[in-house]
C-alpha cells in the first residue's frame, strides 16, 4: 500500500492547485532574501508559480510576489524565473 499523498500547492498566478513537483518555488529567507528554490527544501516562506509563461507574465504584471512576501521584490527575481522557464522549454 505505497500510496503516498501528493502535496498540492497553489500557483500565485492562475490560483490553480497543482502537485508541488509541477511548480517552481520562490522563497523568502528568514533574512529577507528572495530566491528560486529548485530543490523545494530551502528554509523560509514559499510561493509557487506554474511552469507556464502566462502565469509568469501575470505575476510580473500584478507584482504578486510583492504582495505575497510583503516586500518589494527585485526585477532580477522575475528575470531568474524567466530563465528557468526557458530551461523548461516553455
Amino acid at each position: 500500500m505505497g500510496n503516498k499523498k501528493v502535496p498540492m500547492r497553489m500557483c500565485i498566478g492562475c490560483r490553480d492547485m497543482k502537485p508541488k513537483q509541477e511548480l517552481i518555488r520562490v522563497v523568502k529567507s528568514p533574512e529577507g532574501d528572495i530566491s528560486l528554490d529548485l530543490t523545494g527544501k530551502k528554509n523560509g516562506r514559499g510561493a509557487y508559480v506554474c511552469k507556464n509563461i502566462e502565469c509568469l507574465k501575470k505575476i510580473k504584471k500584478q507584482k504578486a510576489l510583492n504582495h505575497t512576501f510583503g516586500i518589494t521584490v527585485s526585477e532580477t527575481v522575475y528575470e531568474d524565473l524567466e530563465k528557468e522557464f526557458l530551461n523548461f522549454g516553455e
